[in-house]
């Protein structure tokens, strides 16, 4: 916990969009792996399966009805006001935009762009192929385009 532990829960903000519900997800996923510990840390690579398990537990967090049971979430993290600059205000949209993606998606983005993995390190995370995490990417990076675009002002060039 003391290594992996913060670099689990910032990826699992960037999947849930919300700290105290990221930190729930990480609390729950490392005591499914204490009870098995020997087998997690047999696996060649730990790391890959300590996020596969918090990936899964992510999708299928949510399917469960109770996930969505979070009253008086704010619908994003209140931050101090400050001043914004351009570059913090395209981030912050952009971040927005990522957590509308489908989770398989949006987890492929995350792994790939957040946690710089490779095909092969995603796919065995999600448990798929590493065309198949190809194409996620592919799909999300096309919806992500489609609707920065459409959040542009007119005659803006960026």
């Amino acid at each position: 916990m003391r290594g992996r532990g913060p670099a689990l829960v910032r990826l699992a903000v960037l999947l849930v969009g919300h700290r105290q519900l990221a930190e729930d997800l990480v609390q729950e996923v490392l005591a499914r792996a204490y009870v098995r510990w020997e087998r997690v840390v047999r696996a060649d690579h730990p790391d890959l399966y300590l996020r596969r398990m918090l990936v899964n537990a992510h999708i299928s967090w949510w399917r469960r009805k109770s996930s969505h049971e979070a009253v008086g979430l704010p619908e994003r993290e209140e931050a101090a006001p400050i001043m914004v600059d351009t570059e913090v205000a395209e981030r912050d949209a952009l971040w927005r935009v990522i957590r509308t993606l489908p989770r398989r998606q949006r987890a492929a983005v995350v792994l790939r762009y957040y946690e710089d993995l490779d095909d092969l390190a995603i796919a065995e995370v999600l448990d798929c192929s590493p065309v198949t995490v190809r194409t996620q990417v592919m799909r999300a990076l096309a919806t992500l385009r489609e609707r920065l675009a459409e959040q542009r002002p007119v005659g803006s060039t960026r």
